[in-house]
């Protein structure tokens, strides 16, 4: 019987090549991650920064160098509502417009860096935050940041008079140094006071020219060093930080700014509510420990007695409200863009320029309503989104965005604490992405062994 072959399943030695296929696609290539520690030496040498006299003028240098490393990393994500503070930029440059001379340029170009610098701070916060599976060390910039604020404001009440002729303001030229807002900037000092009161009050100030950006910046750094400790369950900087938290209200409660306990008391009110609502024990439990600490301090520094007494002699309030009101004034004449800076006048009676006493009226006076209305929705967008948050770090987090709204009419953001402001932000909307992810998506099931059926 003669044998049958089998048909070939590959072409003869010698024939042509099948056509080759499509190849496969290559799986796309992810970024590098990005670096924590230039995020260290931004907010954690801030005390460095402070004795050199860089800490604002240099400020927007640190934002270029994690520009660049963003753009050399590409394909970044950018964070909820980023449209809404880009169209603020673009307002403000255009409202340079209507600066009346060359010498208010400096001076806004300086501002135009903060809120740049914010953004960049705030977009790589959140990618690194996105990427991370430690949220607890994404936040370690700001925990340092914190210790040298609490440092320094122990220093200002160690050595209320202390002030330094600093590197920076030597290498300045004479006359950008002898301006009085470069000089604020650059002579550093440990406390704010009237150096023409026979009794002066001493105000915690440093590393900030101004003792209400330090009880701004306290404001919104407090939560994120609450929100580590709840990540972090043991630890050597946990435990540092837990014994901060006392220790941090003496020179907190010795600026005599009550904005910043009106601010600290909405966030934790809007906590306190949100724990109650969801049955949160652990965090009603850190609001309430915040509370009883605040409570005993009192006991020891009469705050409120000093609030009244340095309310009576001082016209504060009156100077405030002379300023409001030619604000008010004078925006009805150029409300689109308004007047790109602050300006002084004659028909108040306070030192300060029209414009200023407040970030709100300096957005308003300075770029008008339409830039006003980016800037303050941006943060109502960021609470919003934040509200989502489940875990109690993230609730925490998520009233920064309450504490700054708050905080808006009475203190000045243009200074690096709106980059303080922007990073807690970013890594609350962080969080709560990925907690909300992990709703929407639960695990898959364990899969089910195959059952042997006997035959």
């Amino acid at each position: 019987m003669p044998a049958t072959r089998a048909p070939a399943v590959s072409e003869p030695a010698g024939g042509d090549p099948p056509p080759a296929g499509p190849p496969d696609p290559l799986p796309p290539r992810r970024p590098p991650m990005l670096p924590l520690w230039p995020l260290a030496v931004m907010f954690g040498l801030v005390p460095l920064w402070w004795l050199a006299g860089a800490f604002y003028l240099g400020w927007s240098l640190l934002g270029a160098f994690l520009l660049a490393l963003l753009l050399v990393r590409g394909r970044t994500p950018l964070p909820p509502a980023t449209g809404l503070w880009l169209l603020f930029l673009a307002l403000v440059l255009v409202s340079a417009t209507r600066l009346t001379s060359s010498g208010s340029i400096p001076a806004f170009a300086l501002r135009l860096g903060f809120y740049v610098t914010a953004l960049v701070v705030g977009v790589y916060a959140y990618t690194l935050a996105r990427e991370r599976a430690d949220a607890a060390a994404v936040l370690l910039p700001l925990c340092a940041f914190w210790l040298g604020l609490v440092a320094l404001g122990w220093l200002a009440v160690l050595a209320p008079r202390l002030a330094l002729t600093t590197p920076t303001e030597l290498l300045l030229p004479a006359g950008v140094a002898g301006d009085s807002y470069v000089q604020d900037l650059v002579h550093v000092a440990t406390t704010e006071y009237n150096a023409r009161s026979l009794d002066p009050i001493f105000r915690p100030a440093a590393p900030f020219p101004y003792t209400n950006n330090y009880g701004s910046a306290y404001a919104m750094t407090l939560p994120c060093v609450v929100a580590y400790t709840m990540l972090r369950g043991r630890g050597v900087l946990r435990a540092v930080l837990l014994a901060s938290l006392p220790l941090s209200l003496a020179p907190a409660f010795l600026t005599l700014n009550r904005v910043m306990f009106v601010s600290l008391g909405a966030g934790l009110a809007v906590l306190g509510v949100r724990a109650a609502l969801r049955g949160n024990v652990r965090v009603g439990a850190s609001v309430v420990g915040v509370l009883v600490l605040g409570g005993l301090t009192s006991l020891f520094i009469p705050v409120a007695e000093l609030i009244g007494n340095r309310v009576e002699s001082t016209d504060t309030n009156t100077d405030r409200f002379s300023l409001y009101a030619e604000v008010l004034r004078r925006i009805g004449e150029s409300p689109w863009l308004g007047y790109g800076a602050p300006v002084h006048a004659d028909t108040v009676t306070a030192e300060a320029p029209v414009g200023t006493q407040g970030q709100l009226w300096m957005v308003l006076f300075s770029h008008g309503v339409p830039a006003l209305l980016c800037f303050l929705a941006w943060f109502v967008a960021a609470a919003l989104h934040c509200r989502r948050a489940r875990s109690a770090a993230g609730q925490w987090l998520a009233v920064v965005p309450v504490v700054c709204l708050v905080q808006v009419p009475f203190y000045g953001m243009a200074s690096p604490t709106l980059a303080v402001a922007f990073f807690a932000i970013a890594v609350a909307v962080a969080l709560t992405e990925r907690e909300t992810a992990a709703v929407v998506t639960p695990p898959p099931p364990p899969a089910r062994r195959a059952e042997t059926v006997p035959a």
